[in-house]
């Protein structure tokens, strides 16, 4: 008998597919696409979700930060907001100036970032005390 091979890349996955490849159930996925706006999949004519490469990867940092990182909803959320994604690159592939430029923030908003984190940590003070 021939086996299976379940390393199979493919465009799309079903929500079963999904829920295969990332270890959660269906209804979890669901209710994640209710609370995260990166985490939408598209349906197909049948009304079904199609979940993509992209999908999947949301998902399993999603599932990193809730489940390992024991953030909340709402701080998952957020850092999924101000962490970009990460894109997997064949190793001998070296980043061009205009990618490394896009991946780094520029100087006014590496300010705005560091303002922002200021105000979070006086805010956690004035929690704290």
């Amino acid at each position: 008998m021939e086996e299976k091979n379940t390393d199979i890349k493919k465009l799309y996955y079903s929500i079963g597919e999904a829920c295969n490849l990332t270890g959660l159930k269906s209804y979890v996925l669901r209710y994640w696409e209710t609370e995260f706006r990166e985490l939408r999949p598209p349906k197909n004519r049948a009304g079904n979700r199609t979940y993509r490469k992209k999908d999947i990867d949301i998902i399993l940092r999603i599932k990193e930060l809730l489940y390992d990182k024991k953030f909340t909803i709402e701080g998952a959320r957020n850092q999924l907001a101000i962490t970009p994604q990460i894109v997997e690159k064949p190793k001998e592939e070296t980043p061009s100036k205009v990618e490394k430029e896009k991946s780094s923030p520029s100087p006014k908003e590496a300010s705005v970032l560091l303002e922002v984190r200021d105000q979070l940590k006086s805010i956690l003070d004035l929690i704290n005390n």
